[in-house]
């Protein structure tokens, strides 16, 4: 039994990128969804599709490369089961002086830091992207 789903889906895309990839297959749940759609909507990943197989679904996600390296540099959780960790709107960290990006839960849905500070938001610091 996996204790923390959305670690084990960052180090699944993280491993399918290193060995060059085109494909990686996660179990769906909806929260990984929507961290998969930001990751998509933000550029680091080409495409996100969900196929049923059964009465299980499944995540697909389609790697982007920047010739023969990932699209990303580092995928790392942040917040885990033992360790939350919560920011107020302005203490949201900035990602590589903003040209990294953090995943962000707040009451309002998941979304990046930079959206999370223009809305005043602050909440559960998911990942980091860079």
């Amino acid at each position: 039994m996996i204790t923390d789903p959305i670690s084990d889906m960052l180090t699944r895309i993280r491993n399918a990128a290193s060995v060059r990839k085109a494909t990686v297959a996660i179990p769906y749940s909806k929260m990984k969804f929507a961290i998969a759609k930001i990751l998509e909507h933000e550029g680091y990943v080409k495409g996100v599709e969900v196929h049923a197989e059964g009465a299980k679904k499944i995540l697909t996600i389609t790697l982007k490369y920047a010739g023969r390296r990932p699209a990303f540099e580092l995928l790392k959780r942040v917040s885990t089961p033992g360790r939350r960790v919560y920011k107020k709107t302005y203490e949201l960290p900035a990602i590589l002086s903003g040209f990294g990006m953090s995943i962000i839960s707040t009451p309002n849905g998941l979304m990046t830091n930079k959206e999370a500070h223009s809305r005043r938001l602050g909440g559960e610091v998911i990942c980091e992207i860079h």
